[in-house]
């Protein structure tokens, strides 16, 4: 891997520090208020400065971060599970499975971009029913008080539209490696097809996923910080980046308080690279052909 991608590690690693330890490293409450410091340039006080409510803003990017990393393995996690599952029936069975699957589902959801159809789906779509009707009533319940509703809502927007993706990279594979001498092997010495899906083929068609996953991490933060910045992600005055980006745009703040947009913004900057930054080595380590000599 090149040095690229222990960088994209370390600050990976880094924000993932700062949000399990978030209550020990803030500095400050994340929803006091104090109008009389509003806009106070970065000091000794207040690292980050304040916004435009006087809170500060250094812990308010602490716990945004818990908030977007949470978002972020949350949906690859979900979406990847539903990918592989959809993408390796797919794949392994053909014929009119494969057609239905491959030729009317995945072709629906990508008619779309992904980023419109989550805000359709924050915007329009009641959020407690819409979990009621793919987890049901009970499961529902835990997840909104869990989570809360502007963060439940989030989640189930992007893994809806997350998990096509993931499906379609999943069926390439199973096609290729279904193909393989050792699978045909298995198959002719009587293995069921359970067996030779879950033993035989999964195992060799992940890899793919593995930088397919890194790579929708980035995507998953991306996408929360902007739906947030639209006013359909998480509720004020909890501390997401997108929430603080929105509250701090404006011709006044960019000349008077460039730190209020600055830091949630190099924030999210950061993040992204990162994870763009694993995926890409990664891909060159699990690919041979890739791999720098």
């Amino acid at each position: 891997m090149n040095r690229l991608t222990y960088i994209g590690i370390a600050i990976a690693v880094t924000f993932i520090v700062i949000a399990i330890f978030a209550p020990l490293i803030a500095t400050h409450d994340v929803t006091a208020q104090n109008l009389a410091m509003r806009y106070a340039a970065p000091s000794a006080a207040h690292w980050f400065g304040t916004d435009a409510l006087g809170r500060d803003v250094f812990s308010r990017v602490v716990y945004g971060a818990r908030i977007s990393l949470q978002v972020g393995i949350i949906v690859v996690a979900v979406s990847a599970f539903i990918g592989i599952i959809i993408g390796a029936i797919s794949g392994f069975y053909g014929g009119f499975v494969d057609k239905f699957l491959s030729g009317y589902v995945f072709n629906v959801f990508l008619a779309f971009p992904g980023l419109l159809l989550a805000i359709a789906l924050a915007a329009f779509v009641d959020e407690q029913k819409m979990l009621e009707f793919f987890v049901g009533a009970n499961a529902a319940s835990v997840i909104i008080n869990g989570f809360g509703l502007g963060l439940s809502k989030i989640i189930l927007a992007l893994c809806i539209i997350g998990w096509v993706g993931y499906a379609r990279l999943m069926r390439g594979q199973v096609l290729k490696v279904r193909e393989y001498d050792f699978v045909q092997a298995a198959r002719a010495l009587g293995a069921s097809n359970r067996r030779i899906l879950f033993t035989h083929i999964l195992p060799n068609a992940i890899q793919p996923l593995i930088v397919q996953a890194s790579l929708g991490m980035a995507g998953a933060v991306l996408s929360e910080a902007s739906l947030s910045f639209l006013g359909l992600g998480i509720p004020p005055p909890a501390p997401s980046w997108g929430t603080m980006l929105e509250e701090s745009r404006g011709l006044d703040t960019l000349f008077n308080a460039p730190h209020a947009f600055f830091f949630p913004a190099l924030f999210i900057a950061l993040t992204v690279l990162s994870f763009n930054f694993i995926g890409d080595g990664l891909r060159e380590y699990l690919d041979p052909k890739q791999r720098r000599r």
